[in-house]
């Protein structure tokens, strides 16, 4: 496999609008995280802003243990709500130069709690952000420009800001997520988008993903020429523990294979799929594809015994359903071959 996802230790939003005491919410154990830029009932403009944070372990554990190649890293949040979205706007993401605490609020508590986080203070009311609404280093700016065109999750390329965390060139405090000045604290419009949190009860919690290309095409069975063929997954299994990495391994002939003269029955030939062939995996319930095809990062590979690809099951979310696609390219068509492959990931113990 070459993609894999770490979930995060700890994230939450921040608002500059206090409340009418004056104090700051804590919005730690909220289930959304805010993005937006408006204007109050007096007047004054707001802004809302996000933190998410991964644990250095599991970056350090990935670079070491799983990326085989050169890769990149995205974070990624899905998006559940907006509203008086812009015609463009665009998403910055910077590394946090302090550390902070999380809390245990959400937004709405009444009376507000202010347990960790918030625009004034990065631990409850206790230390201080050096100025008001999150220290970054504002010279490591990564971004994504949206428009109405996109579907306005947020995918940004943290690659550099990735290679300084394992480096300790800076330290691993995380990433603050906001809206360009142009609309953070505006008095002329709005917009609001609301992101999945980790605290979610959906399939879309946000993820740092990295991909790299692991393939490793070599093998001397024969190719695959029609498009009429008979594929599965020939070891697939119900369940696999989120703990496990496990190699999947595909059945391939023609429906009608060419006659020959051998000892053998063609029938229990197998075969290899294209070298451009890749695959994918569906939630089984929802049909969201949680790993598109990707032809240069989710390429299958072969050896003599067949095509194959790897999956690491803690980069899926523990107690669901999944299903395996295949998509290969023969004689100039192109297939996705669907055998009704599914698994469940459960969690270990």
């Amino acid at each position: 496999m070459a993609v894999y996802r770490i979930f995060p230790e700890k994230d939450s939003f921040i608002s500059s609008k206090p409340t009418d005491g004056g104090l700051y919410r804590n919005a730690g154990l909220d289930p959304i995280l805010e993005l937006a830029g408006y204007m109050d009932e007096n007047g004054i403009g707001r802004s809302h802003r996000t933190l998410i944070q991964f644990k250095q372990s599991d970056i350090t554990d990935a670079l070491e243990n799983k990326v085989s190649n050169t890769f990149t890293s995205n974070l990624h949040l899905y998006l559940a709500e907006s509203s008086q979205v812009p015609t463009s706007y665009v998403v910055e993401a910077y590394p946090i130069s302090s550390s902070w605490k999380q809390g245990n609020g959400v937004f709405e508590d009444s009376p507000a709690n202010r347990s960790g986080v918030s625009w004034k203070y990065r631990d409850a009311e206790i230390v201080s952000w050096s100025l008001d609404g999150v220290d970054y280093l504002a010279q490591d700016n990564a971004f994504q420009s949206h428009s109405v065109y996109t579907d306005h999750d947020i995918t940004i390329d943290v690659t550099n800001t990735i290679h300084s965390f394992y480096s300790s060139s800076y330290p691993n405090n995380g990433f603050l997520l906001k809206l360009n000045d142009e609309y953070e604290n505006n008095t002329t419009s709005s917009i609001s988008l609301k992101y999945f949190g980790s605290d979610t009860n959906t399939i879309f919690p946000p993820y740092l993903e990295f991909k790299w290309n692991d393939s490793n095409y070599s093998s001397n069975l024969p190719d695959v020429s029609t498009t009429q063929i008979r594929t599965n997954i020939k070891n697939n299994k119900p369940e696999f523990a989120v703990s496990d990495t496990y190699r999947f391994r595909i059945a391939a002939r023609p429906i009608y294979p060419q006659r020959s003269f051998v000892t053998s029955s063609v029938y229990t030939t197998n075969y290899k799929l294209p070298e451009s062939s890749c695959w994918a995996i569906k939630d089984e319930y929802s049909e969201e594809m949680i790993i598109d095809f990707d032809s240069s990062n989710t390429k299958l590979s072969a050896d003599n015994d067949s095509s194959y690809f790897d999956v690491y099951m803690d980069s899926l979310q523990p107690e669901r359903f999944y299903r395996l696609l295949i998509k290969t390219t023969i004689d100039g068509s192109t297939v996705v071959l669907d055998d009704n492959n599914t698994f469940k990931v459960v969690r270990n113990g």
